[in-house]
């Protein structure tokens, strides 16, 4: 191993993409692209059925999805749960970019039949929770504006305000969190579960 380069892991990374093996890609291209808006910007043409998707033309790809190669054979998938029962992933979140795309994407996504699972502000994201049609956990959010949550990310990350499941408005009246800011008045439906450090 060397020892010319950095003694510990480097700061700024982020996820750059997510693939999915799914049982019908077509199915899925569907749901990916009519459903969630996304575009297919490629394919794989050697090895296995792949297609690469982007939500905006500046990204190379956000998501690829992979057919898996005989679905027939494959273990049938788990019932589709955001609960912490097994390994592997919970969720992944598509951002839209700004308020009012997320409310046309909410709105769209109804009329389109998709159900959602749970709906709710978070300090920093306002989110509506569904499944893909392989079972896969989705959060589609938009970012609240960072001076409600950058005063303390850890209190924001706590504060969950469930909705009712079919609540297509959305308010601005953010929840904010930081020094010298009141912790949020405990109502019902409303989680603030933040534990005292260690």
């Amino acid at each position: 191993m060397s020892t010319s380069g950095p003694s510990r892991a480097s700061s700024g990374a982020n996820i750059n993409h997510l693939v999915l093996n799914v049982r019908d890609i077509e199915a899925s291209h569907r749901f990916y692209t009519e459903v969630l808006g996304m575009e297919q910007c490629g394919d794989l043409t050697h090895t296995v059925t792949m297609r690469f998707y982007r939500g905006d033309r500046s990204r190379h790809h956000d998501l690829a999805l992979v057919q898996v190669n005989d679905p027939e054979q494959a273990p049938p998938p788990d019932a589709p749960s955001m609960e912490p029962v097994r390994a592997g992933l919970n969720h992944f979140a598509i951002s839209y970019p700004d308020r009012q795309s997320w409310l046309d994407q909410i709105r769209h996504m109804k009329t389109c039949g998709v159900e959602f699972v749970r709906r709710g502000n978070h300090g920093m994201t306002h989110s509506a929770y569904l499944y893909d049609p392989d079972g896969h956990g989705i959060e589609v959010v938009y970012d609240v504006p960072s001076e409600a949550w950058e005063g303390d990310v850890d209190a924001a990350l706590n504060y969950f305000e469930f909705l009712e499941l079919d609540d297509l408005d959305d308010s601005t009246d953010y929840q904010r969190f930081g020094e010298g800011i009141p912790e949020p008045v405990a109502i019902p439906g409303r989680v603030n579960t933040r534990q005292p450090s260690p």
